[in-house]
């Protein structure tokens, strides 16, 4: 790290050095190591280490206990420069991801996951407020949109990389996993070097924050959270478990995903933009309920890999529309409550990611279709909760419920 500069003194840099770049370099480190692992992921712990559907319950719910501790960025930052974690952060990613496989046990597997993990969830958690302090609200969710397909371009080149060249050179996990994670790791360490510190406009206040006229937002944030583990954990799982599929197989899938992101997110930024917050969250959450009971379908009525497979790429694709969460909350926030938010967030973001994977694996033992039919169920709520967004939200109208509060009050 060099000198502190302020944004505005930040402009005269190169461009290469000025901030949103910096930003758009560690979208692009965090993907390489981060999907590595989850590229190789289920048919490692099938092929190498024999978990079972409450294995990788288990190993989901590790995963996300440092995403329930991120507030712990809060002393943190107290003591660290947001932007010092947040490429630490990506240095211990990077690293843990190295030497997963390494590790072959399920202790060795929980223990590099939680290590990795720690990582991943403090680089998000800083991540998510550098956005909101440095990027312009009124175009952040097209940047933002521009960063998801730079991340989804690293991520395509990983997996294209896994795609062509596992077979051919016979590749082990072992080699994979050090060039994913290596390759995260030096990237962060360059910008260590190459950047100065970047000072926001507002300081951000260094203590626990909760308010009242937050609330929807906490609300939101705690089923998303519930709700994206579904995905994450179950929708991969399901297609080595009930299709077979193997790496390649596996690798080809999520390079669709990526092609279509990279074309695709931009876009869904200039819709948030377009449309606002509201009509965009009430969109997606529709479109996921259909798309969990449609795997049920899949499940249970034989539709087919190929349409598990259309789904799949389905579900990624509305995912991207939570960027609408971020810019609603730049939206309504008092600028000093970005930092100690953000850590607040993700900690009731991952509340229910902490106990429903090991909860929901055992259920899928049980009945895949009931995990499904609670996703459906998961997205309905947080339908109901987007509606409950203003048109145009912003500090004291947070809700639909203000103005006519506010008009009674008058």
């Amino acid at each position: 790290m060099l000198k502190t500069v302020t944004l505005a003194e930040a402009q005269k840099l190169p461009r290469w050095r000025r901030p949103i770049v910096l930003l758009f370099l560690m979208a692009f480190a965090m993907p390489i190591a981060f999907n590595t692992w989850s590229a190789l992921l289920n048919n490692f712990v099938i092929e190498v280490a024999n978990f079972d559907g409450s294995d990788i319950g288990l190993l989901h719910t590790v995963r996300e206990i440092p995403g329930f501790l991120a507030v712990g960025v809060i002393a943190i930052i107290i003591f660290v420069r947001e932007q010092v974690l947040g490429l630490v952060s990506l240095v211990l990613l990077g690293v843990a991801t190295a030497v997963t496989a390494y590790f072959p046990s399920l202790a060795g597997i929980l223990t590099l996951t939680m290590l990795s993990s720690i990582g991943f969830h403090y680089y998000e958690t800083v991540n998510q407020s550098l956005q909101l302090q440095w990027l312009p609200i009124a175009n952040a969710p097209w940047i933002m949109g521009c960063m998801m397909a730079l991340g989804s371009a690293a991520t395509f080149i990983v997996y294209l990389i896994i795609l062509l060249l596992w077979e051919p050179l016979g590749l082990g996990y072992n080699i994979v996993y050090v060039c994913g994670g290596a390759a995260t790791a030096i990237i962060a360490v360059f910008a260590m070097v190459a950047y100065p510190q970047f000072e926001g406009p507002t300081v951000q206040n260094k203590s626990m924050v909760l308010r009242k006229r937050y609330w929807l937002y906490y609300a939101l944030q705690f089923m998303s959270g519930a709700r994206r583990q579904i995905f994450v954990v179950f929708a991969g799982f399901m297609m080595v478990e009930k299709f077979g599929f193997e790496v390649h197989e596996l690798t080809s899938l999520f390079l669709i995903n990526l092609m279509i992101n990279m074309l695709v997110a931009p876009l869904l930024g200039r819709i948030v933009q377009r449309f606002g917050e509201r009509r965009t969250l009430v969109f997606e959450y529709v479109g996921l309920a259909l798309v969990f009971l449609s795997y049920g379908g899949v499940y249970y009525l034989g539709w087919g890999v190929l349409v598990a497979a259309f789904l799949y790429v389905v579900d990624h694709i509305f995912f991207g529309l939570a960027l609408a969460l971020k810019t609603y909350f730049q939206k309504i926030a008092d600028p000093a409550d970005i930092a100690p938010t953000a850590a607040v967030a993700f900690t009731i973001n991952h509340i229910a990611a902490v106990v429903l994977p090991v909860t929901l694996g055992l259920l899928w033992l049980v009945s895949p279709l009931l995990v499904f039919l609670i996703a459906a169920g998961m997205a309905c709520v947080s339908l109901s909760l987007a509606l409950l967004i203003p048109r145009h939200p912003g500090p004291g109208h947070e809700t639909i419920f203000k103005p006519a509060l506010t008009e009674a009050a008058a």
